[in-house]
């Protein structure tokens, strides 16, 4: 039986990683984004089109939720309310549209894993981005919660957080942050998207089977906890 997975963000950086990587153990994917060439073109803040979406996707597998902004490079009380609301919107409101849009199917078949994109920045926080580490300490929030709801359903729900990883979104960090986050790795190296993506296919995979409502970091040796 091929299993189907919906990976959002999934054109480019770690998205586009982790759908590479499914695709190589024959996991159907469906790419979501609102970059060119997606397989659905949807704003997963929208939780109306959201709910759109996933009914004429149909029934998934694997939920990977990859897709989120970085949001403002200022001290916090530069950050506007429009800022802050819309790195919310995407980062937190997304991910719950398509947890609460996918599971109930996953747990009527008795069998699913749903993988949440977190971040360090959601444990450390990260200098100069407030509504980025505020997010991602959210979606570990989700995640652990999630995972307790959905234990004794057949699915699993798990958040990984990494360091910083080499990709698109990542052009945008200030050079500064950029220099800052980097120094905190032991491994005194940024992440590739390809490592990252291997834990996630962990995660979604039948290998992963007593663990649920967990944060696994992918840090270079960063994490404290």
């Amino acid at each position: 039986m091929t299993r189907k997975a919906v990976v959002t963000g999934g054109i480019s950086g770690l998205g586009a990683a982790t759908a590479a990587r499914l695709a190589q153990d024959g996991i159907e994917i469906v790419t979501i984004d609102i970059a060119d060439g997606a397989d659905v073109a949807l704003d997963i803040s929208d939780a109306d089109a959201v709910r759109r979406a996933a009914e004429a996707i149909g029934p998934v597998d694997i939920l990977i939720n990859s897709a989120g902004i970085i949001g403002p490079n200022k001290p916090f009380w530069e950050v506007t309310d429009e800022e802050w609301q819309r790195t919310f919107a995407v980062n937190v409101d997304g991910t719950f549209n398509l947890c609460r849009a996918f599971a109930p199917s996953m747990a009527a078949k008795g069998w699913g894993r749903i993988v949440n994109f977190a971040s360090m920045a959601g444990k450390d926080g990260n200098p100069n981005m407030a509504a980025y580490s505020a997010t991602k300490a959210a979606v570990i929030g989700l995640t652990k919660t999630m995972g307790k709801d959905l234990a004794t359903k057949g699915v699993l729900v798990n958040a990984i957080a990494p360091a910083v990883v080499a990709t698109p979104m990542n052009s945008s960090t200030a050079p500064e942050v950029l220099a800052h986050i980097t120094s905190l790795i032991p491994m005194n190296r940024v992440g590739r998207a390809e490592e990252v993506a291997e834990l996630v296919a962990w995660l979604a995979s039948d290998k992963c089977s007593f663990s649920t409502g967990a944060v696994y970091d992918i840090s270079g040796g960063r994490a404290t906890y």
